[in-house]
Order: C-alpha cells, then sequence, then structure tokens
C-alpha cells in the first residue's frame, strides 16, 4: 500500500478534500499544480470473496478459484463477465515519480471494477480546477458488475445476475468535494470516462450490452452527455447520446450498431470533443472528432451531432488481419497540428514485440490530413516479461503498449508525456497485472523517425502486487485556468514551473500514514 503524506506548501492554503455525498472528511492533500495525479485500485478481495464451486453471475457456472488475488481471475474462463469491484485511489506524484500523497476515495461512495482495464481515465475539467473520473455506485468484492445492467435499462439475453448498478461520474475539485452523479448509460458494460466541458455538461465514453441487444442498449453507448448533479432513477433511462456512428458511413455492411459506437479514450481541445476506439471485434478502431471544430453538443444537438474519423486516421474494420489494426486509447494534443495517440496493442502476447503501432504515436496535420510522424517505442520493453514482488513468475507481466495519456508543452520546445502501460501475461485477465507509468521528452519540430531515435521512456511508478494503474492527468488548480492558444494545458505548465520553485517550502511531517 502506497503511504499518504500531508504536504503543506509556504502559505499556500491547504485543500481538505471531503465527500459531500457521505459527509464524512477525506485525508487532507495539497493539489499542486505541475504534479501528476494517477489513479489506481487495489484488490481487497479474500479467500471467501469467491469459492470454488459456487455458482458465478455471469455464466451460472461454478467457480474454478477462490477470492485469493491472482488466481481468482482464473473465473474468467468459465464466466467471461467476471470482475470484483474495488477501491479507488488518486496518487499526486511528481514528474520524476516521487510519491507526495494518496486521496482514498469513499468505497461507499464509487467503486471500480478491478480488472476492467479501460476504467477510471482521469481528465481535467475544461477550466482546470478539477478532476473527473467514472465507476459504480457499489461497494468492494462485489462480483461481475461491470456487466451488469442498469437499473432502468435491463438488457434482454444479459447473462449477468448482479444486482442492476448505476454507473457514475465523479468529479473531484481542487476546492476540495467530490460531486457523483448517476447515469442508467452502459447497461451491461462500463463507462471510461468522463471531462466536464465548458458549458457545464460532462463528455462521457464507454461501451454497452452484454446480451441481444435493444433500442435502449444502443442509446446507452457511445458519446453520452449527462448533467452534473442530475441523478439517474429507475423507471427513466436517462441517457442523452451524442451521435451514432455506424461503419455504413464508409461504406460497410452494418453491424452491431451499439458496438460501432464502443469509444474508450477522450479529450477536448479547442472546445471540441475527440474520441477513440481500440478494441472490439466490430466498428472502426480509430480517432474521431465529435461535432463540428469549435462547437460541443448539446442536449439540443446532441442526436443529430455528426461522429466522424480524423482525416487520414485509419477507417480500416477492427475485424482485420491480426496486428495490422491499430488500437489508440489516450489522446492529447499538443497544438493544433501535434497530436499523440497511445496505441496499447492487441493484447495478444505473440504480437507484442514485433508491433509497429503499439506505443506512442505521433501525428501531424498536413494541408487538412492527419500523418503518422513516427511511434515511440524505445524502452518500453514491448513484449518483455518484467518480475513483480510476491508474484509468480510464471504470470509477470509485460507491456504490449500504452493507454491514458497527458502532455505539457515545455518552454524549450520539448513536450513531457505521461502514460499508463498496458500488459500481456499469463494471468486469467490481463487487466488485472501490475502495470506502470512511462514518461518520454519529445522534440516538438521533429517529424521523422530518425530524428526521435534517442527518445527512450523511462518508468517513473509500477503497481505492487494486488494493483493497477489506470489514469493519469495533471491535478487541478483552485484557480480557473483560462484558455490559451493551445487549450488550458499551457497555462498549467506555467503553474507547475512556479509550484517547483515553491517545492523547498514543503514542510513534511515526521510522521506518514496508510490509508
Amino acid at each position: 500500500m502506497k503511504k499518504t503524506i500531508l504536504l503543506y506548501m509556504g502559505t499556500a492554503t491547504l485543500t481538505t478534500l471531503a465527500l459531500i455525498s457521505t459527509g464524512t472528511s477525506a485525508t487532507a492533500i495539497t493539489f499542486i499544480p505541475g504534479d501528476l495525479v494517477v489513479s489506481r485500485s487495489v484488490y481487497q478481495g479474500t479467500a471467501t470473496t469467491v469459492t470454488v464451486g459456487q455458482t458465478l453471475p455471469g455464466s451460472n457456472k461454478p467457480a474454478i478459484a477462490n477470492g485469493l488475488y491472482p488466481n481468482v481471475f482464473n473465473n474468467a474462463t468459465p464466466d467471461s463477465s467476471f470482475g470484483i469491484t474495488s477501491p479507488i485511489f488518486l496518487d499526486q506524484i511528481t514528474t520524476s515519480g516521487t510519491n507526495v500523497g494518496t486521496l482514498s476515495i469513499d468505497p461507499t461512495v464509487i467503486t471500480t471494477s478491478f480488472p476492467s482495464k479501460s476504467e477510471l481515465s482521469l481528465n481535467l475539467t475544461s477550466d482546470g480546477t478539477g478532476l473527473t473520473f467514472m465507476g459504480y455506485t457499489t461497494g468492494i468484492n462485489q462480483l461481475d458488475v461491470s456487466n451488469s445492467n442498469t437499473p432502468a435499462i435491463i438488457e434482454p439475453g444479459n447473462p449477468v445476475t448482479t444486482t442492476p448498478t448505476y454507473r457514475a461520474v465523479a468529479q473531484l475539485s481542487a476546492n476540495g468535494t467530490l460531486k457523483v452523479t448517476t447515469t442508467n448509460a452502459y447497461s451491461g458494460n462500463n463507462g471510461r470516462a468522463a471531462i466536464l466541458g465548458s458549458n457545464g455538461l460532462y463528455y462521457t465514453v464507454g461501451n454497452a450490452g452484454n446480451g441481444n441487444g435493444s433500442t435502449d442498449v444502443t442509446n446507452a453507448a457511445g458519446v453520452q452527455i449527462i448533467i452534473p448533479g442530475q441523478n439517474a432513477t429507475p423507471s427513466t433511462p436517462g441517457t442523452n447520446k451524442v451521435g451514432n456512428f455506424n461503419i455504413t458511413q464508409y461504406g460497410y455492411p452494418a453491424d452491431k450498431t451499439a458496438k460501432d459506437n464502443n469509444f474508450r479514450g477522450e479529450t477536448i481541445f479547442n472546445n471540441t470533443l475527440y474520441i477513440t476506439k481500440g478494441s472490439g471485434g466490430n466498428g472502426i478502431n480509430t480517432v474521431y472528432q465529435v461535432g463540428n471544430a469549435g462547437t460541443l453538443p448539446t442536449l439540443a444537438t446532441a442526436a443529430t451531432t455528426p461522429i466522424t474519423i480524423l482525416p487520414g486516421f485509419s477507417t480500416a474494420l477492427a475485424k482485420g488481419p491480426a496486428n495490422s489494426i491499430n488500437h489508440p486509447f489516450g489522446i492529447w494534443f499538443a497544438n493544433p497540428s501535434t497530436l499523440y495517440v497511445a496505441d496499447e496493442g492487441d493484447g495478444d502476447k505473440a504480437d507484442a514485440a514485433t508491433s509497429t503501432s503499439a506505443g506512442l504515436e505521433k501525428w501531424s496535420l498536413v494541408n487538412g490530413t492527419w500523418q503518422q510522424d513516427y511511434v515511440l517505442q524505445n524502452g518500453l520493453n514491448l513484449g518483455v516479461a518484467y518480475s513483480v514482488p510476491s508474484l509468480d513468475p510464471t504470470l509477470n507481466p509485460a507491456t504490449d503498449g500504452l493507454r491514458n495519456l497527458t502532455g505539457r508543452v515545455n518552454g524549450d520546445g520539448t513536450v513531457s508525456l505521461f502514460a499508463v502501460t498496458s500488459t500481456i501475461s499469463g494471468s486469467g485477465d490481463q487487466g488485472a497485472d501490475p502495470n506502470k507509468l512511462v514518461s518520454i521528452t519529445d522534440l516538438l519540430s521533429n517529424t521523422t523517425a530518425a530524428q526521435a531515435a534517442n527518445e527512450q521512456f523511462s518508468v517513473i511508478d509500477q503497481a505492487n502486487y494486488g494493483e493497477v494503474l489506470r489514469g493519469v492527468s495533471f491535478a487541478p488548480s483552485a484557480a480557473a485556468v483560462p484558455e490559451g492558444p493551445f487549450g488550458p494545458i499551457s497555462f498549467l505548465t506555467l503553474l507547475g514551473l512556479g509550484a517547483m520553485s515553491l517545492r523547498k517550502w514543503r514542510l513534511l511531517p515526521s510522521d506518514s500514514k496508510n490509508i
């Protein structure tokens, strides 16, 4: 377990974070602009969480392993929907990897599904004063919640018998509150990311459906608008779907419409929403723009908002040959003509070491079309197993690519990028593997692989036994961040430099405690 250290910085006001939905206080922590925040989960199950032979709620078949980590995830063999909920932690670390504080999110308010590798993305709000993420309104050690129905959308044929559970958006503000808004979206599957737009609306992405599908399930997939504070009810779906991508837009025969909208990553740049799809056998794994440039969708325009592939990005079907399809996840704009895309790899151990797309892709906009400059892989050691203390060596994971991503433009013309790794292993569910947080510095003006040949990733954090890392973002600021020519992160970089100069004023108490 990582330690929580209470930090104070000069005369800065200490931000005491409180979970307002329960009225209880959380551990005090000071968010320092320029530091990183990483979402993490720790497995809490015991041998009795699952017992061998018990009926699993996602398959009606008997469990083949008890609740002890990591073998508990071998139950994904008889139950493809298998998962266990776990608590959420937010680690604040410096960009060099020093842990300076951890916030424990009350698990009676919101939790995550431990092996669900696409969950817990972190996004700064558009004004930079808060962080958003998604989870479930249920306690820890609950089975198969990530494929459960939501209370207002019961999908025909969904094999999961777990109690219907709301998905939820959590907004953690730098001024000290956690607000949770429930939704019936993503029934039968999971919400992956949420971001608060400049218009005060949440934009979320995720997947829906685990059975026979329905109109309600299709309407609960993809991009959703959620109104902060407007909680869902069991009697109304309350979904606000934005657009509806269909592969027929690119000349292909129709397939499963809901799965065409199986989106994973998102960002808002210059008041435009961008999303990615990188998994599943339907649809197109690529990068999309939602709506018209410079305009965020509204409730009035949601149904008619177009979702289109960015010019130059792949239009190939996701069901193409192995190791020939990209798997984009996190995206980050350095400026209007430079885009970085984290590619997580295809999850196949045989492909990891030879993948040409897994890692960090750099794209440039040239005459209105995006073109890939190169893929950064040095230092990731794709396909090479690494050891985790206490983990059975036969289950040692290897890096397969990258998932969530953030970055900042530096004053010297370089870009600092931070990403969470994906893994492959012999585990029953690779989403439960202890993974890493890595960083790399890229010269913004580079456009060829030869120019970037000496750039290399460094590991700045690694999950311990029974832990997983999920999202990464810069820390929020108590003061609103004005939009600059390249978005709010440019200003956050300046704030971060200021915070770095003040670090000498931090007073570290002699004691620390686990949470």
